[in-house]
C-alpha cells in the first residue's frame, strides 16, 4: 500500500462528511487534502484511543519529531510520507502542523472548558488551523480568504461538539463551556446522566446560534473571486450547516439521539454547491 492509498483509506474508513467535499477536486489537491486529513485523524486518535495520558503525550511528541523528520526529507510514517510532497507543492507551514498537535494535547490538559475563550483556542488549533492549511491547498487570491478558512474551521468544530455531546461524555469530556452551563442553569451531572431538560435544550440552541455566527463570519470573509477555488470548503460548510439545522429542528436532542445526514443527501449538497459556487 502506498502512502497516498493509506491516507485515502483513512478518509474512507472515517465515514466523515469531509469525503464528499473532496470528491470533485483535481488529483493533486485531493491527494494533499487526504494526507492532511489523515494526519489529523492520526494525532486525534492518539488522544481518543490511548487511555494512559503519559503514553498519549509521548505519542504526540513522536509526531512532533516526525514533522522534524519530514522537514529533513526523512519521514517514517506513511501519512508523513504522503504529506511531504503536499508541503512542498502548496507551501504548507510546518508550524501549523505543530499547532494541530498542540490542540490535540489540550484534550489531555482539559476535560472541561471554563469559558468560550478557552474553547475557541482549542477550536482554532484543531480545526481553524486545518482550515488555513486547506485554503493553501485549494488556492486563493484575496488574503481575506484566510479569515474565511479560520472562521469556517471553528464553525465546523463547534458543530462537531454540538453533535457529539453524548459521545464525548462517554470519554469524560464536556466541551460546552462551564460558564454557559451556569448561564442556562445546567449542571455537568445533567449531561453525565443524559438529562435532556428544557434548560439543556436551550443551552444547545445557544451553542447552535454561536456556531452559526461563525459560519456567517466565514461567509462574509470570502470574496467572489475565491468562491470557485474554495468550493470544497463551501461544500463542507453547507453539509455541516444543514446538520445544525436538523439538530435544531429535531428539538436539540443531542443526548438521546445522534443526528446524521444520509450519504445521498450529503452528495446532493456537495454536487449542488460545486456547480453553483462560481
Amino acid at each position: 500500500m502506498t502512502p497516498d492509498q493509506y491516507c485515502q483509506n483513512r478518509v474512507l474508513r472515517s465515514g466523515s462528511s469531509f469525503y464528499y467535499s473532496f470528491l470533485f477536486l483535481p488529483n493533486e489537491q485531493r491527494l494533499a487534502i487526504h494526507a492532511l486529513y489523515a494526519f489529523c485523524r492520526e494525532v486525534d486518535d492518539v488522544v481518543d484511543e490511548c487511555s494512559d495520558p503519559v503514553i498519549a503525550r509521548q505519542k504526540l511528541q513522536w509526531w512532533r519529531s516526525e514533522i522534524a523528520n519530514m522537514l529533513e526529507g526523512n519521514p517514517q510514517h506513511p501519512v508523513a510520507k504522503a504529506l511531504l510532497p503536499a508541503m512542498a507543492a502548496f507551501k504548507l507551514p510546518s508550524a501549523h502542523l505543530i499547532e494541530i498537535i498542540d490542540g490535540m494535547q489540550m484534550d489531555l490538559d482539559y476535560n472541561r472548558y471554563p469559558d468560550f475563550a478557552t474553547l475557541e483556542i482549542y477550536c482554532y488549533r484543531v480545526a481553524g488551523v486545518v482550515g488555513l492549511l486547506a485554503a493553501e491547498i485549494f488556492g486563493y487570491k484575496d488574503p481575506s480568504t484566510r479569515e474565511f478558512a479560520r472562521q469556517l474551521g471553528i464553525a465546523l468544530q463547534l458543530t462537531n461538539i454540538i453533535r457529539d455531546v453524548r459521545e464525548d461524555i462517554g470519554r469524560n469530556r464536556v466541551y460546552i463551556p462551564l460558564k454557559d452551563l451556569e448561564q442556562f442553569g445546567v449542571q455537568v451531572d445533567d449531561i453525565v446522566l443524559y438529562r435532556e431538560t428544557d434548560a439543556f435544550k436551550s443551552l444547545i440552541s445557544h451553542q447552535i446560534t454561536r456556531a452559526i455566527s461563525h459560519y456567517e463570519r466565514a461567509a462574509s470573509s470570502l470574496c467572489a473571486q475565491d468562491r470557485r477555488s474554495q468550493r470544497a470548503s463551501l461544500i463542507m460548510g453547507n453539509i455541516y450547516r444543514t446538520l445544525l439545522d436538523e439538530i435544531r429542528q429535531g428539538g436539540c436532542k443531542v443526548l438521546s439521539e445522534r443526528t446524521a445526514l444520509p450519504p445521498l443527501r450529503k452528495f446532493w449538497i456537495a454536487w449542488k454547491t460545486w456547480i453553483t459556487s462560481t
